[in-house]
């Protein structure tokens, strides 16, 4: 598992942090694919960090869904089917966003508007780089960005424990049926639609954006 091979010196934050952060980018990016088992005592072994924490960050994984565990068989990664994202991800979205985009509408600050940019510019970068990884990540940051900003803490829980399986299905499967500067171009739209303040229109726009997408 070379993706989580530690810097030397070992990481900056707290192991298990750490490690729960390399092994989620693995699984979202998709270097480690469905059904590659997490065993932890070989991710104890390569990384150094002892197996309580490699225990405790693999339990996590399974609570944000990217990791299924089994008797016998231990932790896997899972993935996420078209039908699971069009049966639950993306109508727990909808219903989501829509009070989330419509209730950011006016709170929204000239310093917030300028994070959405850099998101967006971020989107083009990759977009010409065929990165869609980096894509998948400013997408979800984008999305995130405005549902903080509604004011409504559950809102952003609710959204924290699905944006993992929306950010795995982008890299893996949605962004590769459409072309990649559609991504920042759909996007740059939401944009300008939150920028006339209007919330009836935030939500009108954000909900098409999301049932527009494959």
């Amino acid at each position: 598992m070379s993706v989580l091979n530690l810097a030397p010196g070992g990481p900056p934050e707290s192991r298990r942090e750490w490690l729960l952060k390399s092994l989620r980018k693995a699984i979202t990016s998709g270097q480690l694919s469905p059904g590659d088992r997490l065993v932890e005592r070989d991710i104890s072994a390569e990384t150094g960090v002892s197996r309580g924490p490699v225990r405790e960050a693999i339990m996590l994984l399974e609570q944000e869904g990217l990791v299924v565990s089994t008797s016998f068989k231990g932790a896997a990664v899972v993935g996420v089917s078209r039908e699971e994202a069009e049966n639950v991800l993306i109508p727990i979205r909808l219903v989501l966003e829509e009070f989330a985009f419509r209730h950011a509408t006016g709170k929204l600050s000239e310093a917030d508007f300028e994070q959405l940019e850099s998101l967006v510019a971020q989107m083009r970068v990759a977009a010409d780089q065929g990165d869609r990884q980096l894509i998948a990540d400013a997408d979800a940051l984008f999305h995130e960005t405005v549902i903080v900003k509604c004011g409504w803490i559950h809102c952003v829980q609710v959204w924290r424990s699905i944006s993992p399986r929306v950010r795995m299905y982008f890299a893996a499967d949605a962004v590769r049926h459409e072309s990649l500067d559609a991504v920042p171009a759909q996007h740059d739209e939401l944009l300008q639609v939150l920028r006339v303040g209007d919330p009836e229109l935030s939500a009108a726009a954000i909900r098409k954006h999301i049932a527009d997408r494959p």
